[in-house]
């Protein structure tokens, strides 16, 4: 076939992707119909995380990779919950920050974003229904888990419903690609982060601090001798050209938590988040673990700290040990494990269940 021919044909496809995108359209919203009669939630991430891992099971042995069926299906299904409902994400900001990344990762473009100065006003937001959904950095690779932040689930009924893994791939970035750069504006954390790649392929450069990735690119979209590093979306929303990716020293996990005013349903593939609490770390931790390998469920991660002494506490709760476990609270083996805790004394509280998501791993943003 010649090279007209082939336009020609995928002209074709193209018009037959849009009649079937807008027939799934019209379903979506005889769907949004029935669920606002019902008193539903318009979002369902148990649904969506099924429906995208059975759309990358029928494309293997496409061209098409994983992550860009999930990327293009989750556009899709972004557009579909902007039909039904103005749905509002919170998310720990400001703009251009990994947390707005991860927020567009799950719920895709077409919805409304709320930066919030801090996890608090996340909280905040959809416990008051401001938002319908928050989404909070809950760990990294490097860092490990946000303490701060599991507090907060004391004083606000909320659930973790779905679950973010980013691969945290920093971005250079600058008005123009082939320009002299002088100056690398960047958060003390990315430039960490990436000082060996900074040492090597810009020595010389001014490093400058800044609070996040949207300040250091709005200085380089300033500047026409700067550069910034941070975020691919930074980089978006400010026009700025990406000069190189993935510039990180060490590859990087970052993980989010999706909080809403429900918990998600099983799936037959979830994980659940939980603390039990206790009066000494070594024991709590032990017969925790004892108890629910006897149960037969699996840990897969786990840590324990003493509680802040300013806070009052009894004298069994003077430590926590967090732990992610896999199964849903509300199903058993893990729900039975639950239960057996809290008889032998311990308290035991269930931040959420949620899917266990497929992980983009070859991921260009």
């Amino acid at each position: 076939m010649s090279l007209e021919e082939h336009r020609i044909k995928i002209d074709a496809i193209d018009t037959e992707i849009i009649r079937l995108l807008n027939e799934r359209a019209d379903i979506v919203h005889e769907i949004g119909v029935i669920k606002k009669r019902d008193g539903l939630e318009i979002y369902a991430p148990e649904r969506e995380e099924k429906l995208l891992r059975r759309l990358v099971a029928k494309g293997k042995g496409g061209r098409l990779p994983d992550v860009s069926i999930r990327a293009i299906y989750r556009e899709i299904m972004s557009a579909a919950l902007a039909l039904e409902e103005d749905l509002k994400i919170a998310y720990l900001g400001p703009v251009g920050t990994w947390t707005h990344q991860a927020a567009i990762r799950k719920f895709g473009h077409s919805v409304k974003y709320l930066p919030q100065p801090s996890f608090g006003d996340v909280f905040e937001q959809v416990g008051r229904r401001l938002a319908d959904y928050g989404v909070i950095p809950i760990e990294n690779s490097t860092e490990g888990a946000v303490r701060d932040m599991f507090q907060l689930f004391v004083k606000h009924p909320l659930k973790i419903c779905a679950d973010i893994s980013l691969p945290v791939q920093i971005c250079l970035m600058a008005r123009e690609t082939g320009g002299t750069i002088r100056r690398v504006f960047g958060h003390p954390t990315n430039l960490a982060a990436a000082r060996h790649w900074l040492a090597r392929e810009l020595p010389g450069c001014e490093l400058l601090e800044v609070a996040n990735s949207s300040e250091a690119a709005a200085e380089a979209l300033a500047d026409s001798d700067a550069a910034a590093i941070g975020t691919h979306i930074a980089a978006e929303i400010n026009g700025l050209n990406l000069v190189a990716t993935g510039i990180e020293d060490e590859a990087t996990t970052a993980r989010f938590s999706v909080v809403g005013r429900r918990a998600s349903l099983p799936t037959g593939n979830d994980l659940t988040l939980m603390t039990v609490s206790g009066a000494e770390i070594g024991n709590t931790l032990s017969e925790t673990l004892r108890l629910l390998e006897g149960a037969g469920v699996e840990t897969i991660r786990v840590d324990a700290h003493e509680v802040d002494r300013s806070e009052p506490a009894e004298p069994n709760q003077r430590v926590l040990v967090r732990l992610e476990i896999v199964g849903h609270a509300e199903v058993a083996p893990v729900s039975d494990a639950i239960s057996e805790l809290r008889q032998s004394g311990r308290i035991v509280t269930v931040f959420g269940s949620y899917p266990q998501p497929m992980v983009d791993r070859a991921d260009g943003n």
